[in-house]
Parts: structure tokens; sequence; C-alpha cells
């Protein structure tokens, strides 16, 4: 119990630093994408936004956490759900408020990993699809209009896809010891600290 409380208490004081330092949307994202064409600018969106990586790499993370067909059931719905909510925002359908819904699931995610609750595999597939609506709409809504729709899109789900194999590598790896396992809980508190941040700062910029 106290190596957990420390852990926490460390993941707490990292994620208060790191995200001082830690903007949503670099510059260079979107730089490295225009100059790079349809693909390459769909691949770098979730790549180089560092909102899309983190709850993309927690999407991997916990489907190591909840193991068997979870690692890749959870991933391959939040893909596909993900280009649902792509088409929702390319075709610019009304949705709930996606910068919300995106730091919130950097948020909750980030909680996920650290509290790790029992939950059956459905009920994260279902957890995970909620928010993959949100950054699918993100993708489609800011999709370049001189790019072919479905090489931009390519590029993101390929994106996507290398991100969560990352996440369920590092899970994966994680979960071999008792350790190794509390780290990584204590690393979903710095998600879930970075999420807070995202969430103030998009709050914080739409009442000025």
């Amino acid at each position: 119990m106290p190596i957990r409380i420390i852990l926490l208490l460390m993941a707490s004081l990292c994620s208060a630093t790191f995200s001082t330092v830690l903007p949503a949307h670099p510059l260079s994202a979107y730089a490295a994408a225009d100059g790079y064409g349809g693909f390459m600018a769909g691949f770098f969106h979730p790549v180089l936004g560092w909102d899309h990586l983190l709850a993309m790499l927690s999407v991997g993370i916990i489907s190591a956490q909840i193991g068997g067909a979870a690692i890749w059931r959870v991933p391959l719905t939040f893909v596909t759900t993900m280009v649902v909510g792509g088409l929702l925002g390319y075709l610019a359908l009304p949705f709930l408020p996606m910068e919300v819904g995106i730091a919130l699931s950097v948020v909750f995610l980030g909680a996920f990993i650290t509290l790790k609750p029992h939950v059956r595999t459905p009920w994260a597939m279902a957890f995970v699809a909620f928010f993959a609506l949100f950054h699918g709409y993100a993708h489609g809504a800011e999709m370049p209009v001189l790019v072919k729709p479905w090489i931009y899109a390519a590029g993101f789900v390929f994106g996507t896809a290398l991100i969560h194999i990352a996440g369920v590598a590092i899970g994966w790896f994680m979960t071999r010891s008792t350790a190794l396992a509390y780290g990584l809980r204590a690393s979903g508190a710095v998600i879930a600290g970075a999420g807070i941040w995202f969430l103030m700062q998009t709050l914080q910029g739409a009442t000025l």
C-alpha cells in the first residue's frame, strides 16, 4: 500500500510538471502533415497530437491489462468506431463538443489504467467506442480540403493502429511483474492529469 501511494504521488507531480509544457496539438504536427500530403497528413494527426496519442496509447494499454480477446477486440472497436466518427465530422453533422470529449477521453482512459477495474470485454469495448467517436469526428472535421478523403482516412487509421499496437506492447511488458504493473498504473495517473490539463485549456479557450 505505501508503494502505491508513493507512485501515485510521484505521478501527480510528474503530471503537473509535464502538463505545463504539453500542447494538445503542436504546430509541428500540422506543419509536417501539410508538407507530406493526404496519407501522411492523416497519419501524423493522431501520432503528433498529444491528446490523440495519449488516448490511443491508453486504449492499447487497457486492452493488455484486461487480456484475452480484449487485446484485439478493444483496439479494433476503437478504430472501427473512430471511422464512423470521422464520417460524421467530414459531413459536418451536429455532434457533442468535440474537444471536450477528447480531453475527457484522456482523463477517463488514464484513470482506467490507474484504477484497473475488473470489467468484461464488451463493457470495455463500449467504453472506448464512445470516446472513439470524438477522436474520429476531430479527424474528419479537420481534414484538409484538398486531400482525397479515403487517403487521409487510411492515414489516420494506420497511425491509430500503430499507436494501439505500441500501447498493447507497453501494457503487456509492464504487466509482467508486480513492480512494473504499479509503474504502469502510476503512468495512468500522469495521463489522466494531462487530460485534466487539456480539458482546462479547452474550457478556458471556450470562455475567451
